[in-house]
């Protein structure tokens, strides 16, 4: 059984366009979120994980669009870890509103250090996110 977050969200105005419709750019940081708050449930916040040396590249994200959310609605990010190795993390995501399903996406993460060069997932860490699987 796979270890989930939710992340609730209230949509802000600044996230709509003009026909008050999110615009798609926020999706990523939407995941974000869910990613931060999936990573704190599982009792180590991505904060601590920088501190250590260990930042997660973004070196592909993929999103599709179902339904609009609009200013003012309450839409839930679900936050799962979908894949975990050494040296790559890959995120699912799926965006609702009531059960509605509004967006799906997925991230893949590349470990590296803060100099930007690959390097490998401390064996804590790992198991931490494998555990989620």
């Amino acid at each position: 059984m796979s270890v989930t977050s939710q992340t609730l969200i209230r949509v802000r105005y600044a996230e709509t366009d003009a026909m008050g419709i999110v615009h798609h750019a926020v999706y990523p940081v939407w995941m974000e979120l869910g990613r931060s708050d999936l990573l704190r449930r599982l009792g180590d916040g991505y904060a601590r994980w920088e501190a250590q040396g260990v930042m997660l590249s973004v070196a592909g994200i993929s999103l599709t669009y179902r339904a609009p959310a609009r200013y003012d609605e309450l839409v839930t990010v679900t936050t799962r870890v979908r894949e975990a190795s050494r040296r790559k993390l890959v995120f699912a995501y799926e965006v609702t509103r009531d059960g509605v399903r509004l967006a799906e996406g997925e991230t893949v993460h590349i470990v590296t250090g803060p100099d930007g060069r690959n390097r490998t997932l401390p064996d804590a860490m790992l198991a931490l996110v494998a555990s989620a699987l």
